[in-house]
């Protein structure tokens, strides 16, 4: 029978084995053949053909091939069975038996019978067994051991051979076990070797880590199995040598010799397969380092390329010299600033370069790519550093020579004060003529430290940093010195013929004002001045210098224009530097703090009440900054030499410097998150690299200290540009300026309502904002609590909208800095289309009333000054006049069959005058007129109103809102009035019951009417748009405004501007060739008025005299 492909195991056929019908006992035969023992088994003949088969074919595999190849002596013990089990051992051993036979020894039974039937029967049966070798049945064991060796037998058959069964098939198990492990590892290692040489290296740094990790962790495993199996092998060894160890003279039979060797072998396999898997992965491994090393460096290459280029581009953007030294100087900062951080990059890139050669130096695989990197990074290094050395010196250059223009420049500017501040009295006489000549003389002796020499040297020295700018600036400077070395002759050689020439002294006498010739205003195109034809650069009106025949001079207006000019320079110049500094100073803050929030580097310092908060911390700071760096810096600049313009600019830019509203409402959240974090380890950090001596919060503070910064430079400007083009921009722009700092300021109040449900943005436009005392009266209500809201007020923080004003009540909080500003909660709010309002309530000249539902409600409201009631009476004013226009223009839009003739035109006639309310009018002083609130000063320095003098006393003046007249209309009235009564009846409140809120009595009136008036007292212009008269100018009143403005020409100065309507009623009377007033009929006063389509407002005076 052939022997089966896969060849059976010990484990396999464990309970065959145990039964133990057959053997291997270990012994030989005299020619070396192996012998396998049939000891005495009765159920022989009930074994399943299987089970012999298999335990045969085992025992038959595990000789040598040598020792199979002679043939197996097999030795049957039948001494207690009978015949019949010798028969069935030998047929089925000659039927089945898988090997070679050599010899079949069989021990018949030992009964006398079965002997005998033994004997006889294999005679006759010999044939049927059918074997190729000899058989030969032995009666004892004695005979046995005549063919085999006693040594080779067990002690069973009279042999001296020790054997134990259940040891045999333990150390067969754990060999064929051991030889199974060492067959797996190898197949394992050879799988995970053609695995490691098949696998391509990837192209970046983390697959390259998570590569070499992976194939490292699998080694490991490797490693582990090959020390199991190692550890196995050992202990099997230490196994089948124990009998050698337990008894030296022991002697080892041949089959546990063959299990020694076959042990040996597999070990000595099992250290081949590691010492040639550790020789492959320590390449392998080496390959990988080598591939991340080279994925590392070509990260940190194209980085530091990317770097590289960034600071190269951001160095050919330092192309300009400068347009002063300053200028120059925040160039050179910003480039020695870029230095640093470029130095930065060129140490990494060089240190890489380092890098590279290292791996070159170890034999790295990829030589080839590495090289040429290598030497790319060191040629862009000397090239950016020779291109910042360059631009460097080229800056350092521009500075030499903008400093000799600003020496050159202050030169003559100093000179400029110095003929400023000779003055022209002390000059007429000897001694003060040669005083003055010798200051005059030390100054020009200083001319050579200063001035400008040869021109053509500087063009020849500066070549390399002379743009056509530059030149510009340098051709005028030097002007500007030719100019004034022939002024300070001029001025020498008059001093010389004073000082020679022995004058009487004369009284100097100050000119009279219309003495002085005013030059008119210059073009922007021409903004130079002359003198004498000398040409000074920076003044707005030309002027001469006029010598007396007796060679004395008069006093110029020149000479105060020259000193203004300058001034003007000087405040033009603080603005640049500080604005210059301010953008330098955001940009350190944006670097230094912003930018470290996302650096991962520093995160760890980052508290977590820090995190993510960026935007509250420096608010829309960047925005600002972009504006300021890229924009306004940029356009001022331009106005350098021309800064009385400069207010153009501003104008220009009004809207973008609106921004500055959304970073100081976002102020107190940002001041709230820096306490919270003030102390952590971040900032300190970043203090310490930028070292600043002040903390963020200071430099968090800058914008909104700038914003203010402009309205004081901007005034300051105004005060030396007096009758140059540019001073109605200047004023403009200051207004502007102002009413940004107020807008921001409302929204920081307006910000701080808590309670009120709905949208603010839906109330309109945010007109004014204040504190004031507050008296609520019900028409309705009973009069102990009228009393009681009387004498008790309430203390209500005003909010004017557009179209709705809000009473609040103020909430001091507690705490530091923005955190200690108030909170408003809401209380109520009134609609702007159902509100009127009476200008004067009794008693006090800081009251006014606000009313609803025809006087249903009425709230009493003081203010702190005087002034301040008539800004916030003139706002309410604007706001219902601009409803009342809505409301014209709408009824305009509706067809006229829609409207009543008496709606159509509104008259006022004359009423008549109660006699008790005029007499204790009369009795009364009369009361000052409200000053103009359209006057941007008024808010801003609380002027006194000034009195208006004996023609008019304004007393009550009241406005109605669209609706409440709308809803007048509606009642069938034709004609209402908001008038002004003197009379103490109903507690100062004239017809309080009346839903027209109109008096009971009829009152004679005037109205303005366009025509010819003369002016009785001074009046002064309180904004760009109005108009200045003078006492006894005659003035015409051309068209009224919707804004409670007339506009009026003065024909004196032939000027034309806007006069508020109430101050005309204090300024004009009429002219003989003017349209006459109408009066009332023998009335002592009257009443203003206006009429259109829609029911209009009126405004009612009295005591009005001539």
């Amino acid at each position: 029978m052939q022997q089966e492909s896969s060849p059976l195991c010990a484990a396999d056929i464990s309970p065959d084995l145990r039964k133990q019908f057959a053997f291997l006992s270990g012994g030989r035969g005299q020619n070396g053949s192996p012998i396998i023992i049939f000891p005495e088994y009765p159920a022989f003949g009930e074994l399943e053909e299987q089970e012999f088969h298999n335990v045969l074919t085992y025992l038959t595999s595990i000789p040598s091939l040598s020792s199979t190849g002679v043939g197996f002596i097999l030795v049957i013990d039948r001494r207690q069975d009978r015949w019949a089990s010798v028969k069935g051992t030998l047929l089925r051993i000659a039927g089945s038996f898988p090997g070679n036979l050599q010899l079949v020894l069989v021990l018949r039974p030992t009964t006398l019978f079965q002997r005998t039937i033994s004997d006889i029967l294999f005679k006759f049966n010999k044939d049927d067994f059918k074997m190729k070798v000899p058989v030969i049945m032995l009666s004892s064991v004695t005979e046995l051991h005549s063919y085999i060796d006693r040594t080779q037998l067990t002690q069973e058959l009279g042999g001296t051979q020790e054997y134990c069964h259940e040891k045999w098939i333990s150390h067969r198990t754990a060999i064929e076990g051991f030889a199974l492990m060492v067959k797996k590892t190898a197949q394992t290692l050879q799988s995970f070797g053609t695995e490691l040489a098949e696998t391509e290296l990837p192209n970046d740094v983390e697959a390259t880590s998570n590569l070499l990790a992976i194939h490292t962790e699998k080694k490991d495993k490797m490693k582990d199995d090959l020390r199991i199996a190692l550890c196995q092998g050992g202990r099997l060894l230490e196994s089948i040598n124990e009998p050698l160890v337990k008894d030296p003279d022991y002697t080892m039979n041949q089959d546990e010799l063959e299990n020694l060797a076959t042990v040996q072998r597999l070990l000595g396999q099992l250290d081949e397969t590691e010492t040639a898997f550790d020789d492959f992965w320590d390449k392998h491994q080496t390959k990988l380092e080598q591939c991340l090393q080279l994925r590392h460096f070509e990260q940190d290459y194209r980085e530091v390329r990317g770097h590289l280029d960034l600071v190269y581009e951001r160095l050919s953007g330092f192309s300009e010299v400068g347009i002063s030294p300053a200028h120059a100087e925040h160039i050179l900062k910003e480039l020695t600033i870029h230095e640093e951080r470029a130095c930065e990059v060129l140490d990494r890139a060089l240190s890489l370069a380092c890098d590279a050669d290292l791996l070159i130096e170890a034999s790295h695989y990829a030589v080839d790519s590495i090289l040429p990197k290598c030497s790319e990074l060191r040629v862009v290094c000397e090239e950016i550093s020779g291109v910042l050395n360059e631009k460097k010196a080229h800056l350092l250059k521009a500075m030499e020579l903008h400093q000799s223009l600003e020496k050159a420049s202050k030169w003559c500017d100093d000179g400029i004060y110095l003929l400023a501040s000779q003055p022209v009295d002390k000059c007429q006489s000897q001694d003060g003529a040669e005083s003055a000549l010798q200051e005059i003389e030390r100054y020009l002796d200083t001319a050579n430290q200063h001035k400008l020499t040869d021109l053509s040297a500087i063009w020849r020295e500066y070549e390399s940093v002379l743009t056509q700018d530059f030149r510009d600036q340098v051709d005028k400077v030097f002007q500007k010195q030719l100019s004034m070395q022939e002024i300070f002759e001029k001025r020498r050689i008059s001093l010389k013929k004073l000082a020679a020439k022995q004058t009487r002294p004369v009284q100097p006498v100050a000119p009279r004002p219309e003495a002085i010739i005013k030059s008119p205003i210059l073009s922007p195109a021409h903004r130079e001045k002359t003198i004498d034809g000398d040409i000074i650069n920076g003044n707005c009106r030309k002027g001469e210098m006029h010598l007396q025949s007796d060679g004395s001079r008069h006093p110029s207006v020149s000479d105060e224009e020259e000193n203004f000019a300058v001034l003007r320079r000087h405040v033009m110049n603080e603005l640049l530097e500080t604005e210059r500094a301010y953008v330098e100073e955001l940009l350190c803050v944006l670097e230094g703090y912003a930018a470290e929030m996302d650096n991962p580097a520093m995160a760890h310092l980052i508290p977590n009440t820090l995190l993510h908060k960026k935007d509250i911390l420096f608010g829309n700071m960047p925005e600002i900054y972009q504006f300021h760096k890229k924009t306004f810096l940029r356009e001022l600049e331009t106005y350098t030499d021309y800064p009385e313009l400069v207010g153009r600019c501003f104008l220009e830019r009004m809207t973008d410097l609106q921004i500055y509203e959304k970073y100081c409402q976002n102020k107190p959240r940002s001041e709230s998150l820096w306490r919270q974090c003030s102390d952590c380890a971040f900032f300190q950090e970043c203090q310490k690299k930028l070292e600043h001596k002040l903390g963020l919060d200071s430099y968090l503070l800058k914008p909104v200290q700038r914003i203010t910064k402009y309205q004081l430079l901007l005034k300051e400007l105004l005060k030396y540009s007096k009758g140059c083009d540019g001073e109605e921009d200047l004023q403009e722009a200051l207004s502007s300026i102002l009413g940004i700092l107020k807008a921001v300021n409302d929204s920081m109040h307006l910000i701080a309502i808590t309670g009120y449900e709905g949208n603010l943005s839906d109330l309109g436009r945010l007109m004014m904002q204040g504190s004031f005392s507050v008296w609520l009266e019900h028409k309705k209500g009973h009069a102990k609590v009228k009393d009681l809201a009387r004498f008790k007020p309430m203390q209500r923080h005003l909010f004017l909208h557009e179209k709705y004003l809000l009473f609040c009540k103020k909430r001091e909080e507690n705490g530091e800095g923005y955190e200690k500003a108030p909170s408003y909660s809401f209380k109520h709010s009134l609609n702007m289309s159902a509100v009127g309002i009476t200008e004067n309530a009794k008693g006090d000249n800081k009251k006014f009333e606000i009313w609803c539902n025809s006087r249903e409600e009425v709230y009493i409201v003081q203010a702190a000054t005087p002034e301040i009631k008539t800004a916030w009476v003139n706002e309410i004013r604007k706001v219902l006049t601009g409803q009342l226009k809505a409301c014209r223009e709408a009824r305009q839009q509706k067809s006229s069959d829609q409207l009543t003739p008496t709606s159509s035109s509104l008259t006022l006639s004359p009423f008549k005058t109660n006699p008790k309310s005029l007499k204790k009018g009369e009795d009364k002083k009369p009361e000052p007129t409200a000053a103009d609130p359209s006057n941007p000063a008024l808010l801003k320095n609380n002027d006194k109103v000034k009195d208006a003098g004996p023609h008019i006393s304004l007393t009550r003046v009241r406005w109605m809102s669209t609706s409440s007249l709308l809803q007048t209309k509606r009642r069938g009235f034709t004609k209402v009035s908001l008038s002004m009564d003197a009379s103490e009846e109903n507690d100062g409140y004239s017809s309080a019951e009346d839903p027209m809120n109109s008096d009971p009595e009829d009152e004679g009136g005037k109205k303005l009417s366009p025509g010819r008036y003369v002016v009785v007292a001074d009046h002064e212009k309180s904004g760009p748009q109005e108009l200045t008269v003078k006492s006894g100018d005659t003035v015409e009143l051309v068209r009224e405004g919707d804004d409670g403005r007339w506009f009026v020409r003065n024909l004196r100065t032939n000027k034309e501007g806007w006069v508020p309507a109430a101050n005309l009623l204090t300024l004009i009377r009429q002219s003989k060739s003017s349209q006459s007033l109408s009066s009332s009929e023998g009335s002592g006063s009257g009443n203003l008025s206006t009429s259109s389509s829609c029911s209009e407002t009126y405004t009612s005076f009295s005591d009005i005299k001539t």
